[in-house]
């Protein structure tokens, strides 16, 4: 009376943009400051996360930016 395995597997989740910019800016962090602790270059990393162009706060200032541009060449 063993129960079977079920072969259905969990969602995955999508990944956030934010972790997946952490995940590969994590890495050029410590690359680029071999010595440092983690803590510290997971606080360089989300300060980096701030202007990143894939943070969608970004995108949206940049698109008011160019409308800011286009009304002052008018």
């Amino acid at each position: 009376m063993a129960k079977e395995k079920s072969t259905k597997k969990a969602p995955t989740k999508k990944v956030s943009p934010y972790n997946n910019f952490m995940k590969t800016e994590l890495a050029k962090v410590k690359e680029a400051n071999p010595g440092i602790a983690h803590k510290e270059a997971f606080k360089l990393a989300a300060q980096n996360w701030s202007k990143a162009p894939e943070n969608p706060k970004n995108k949206k200032d940049d698109k008011k930016d160019d409308k800011k541009e286009e009304e002052k060449k008018d």
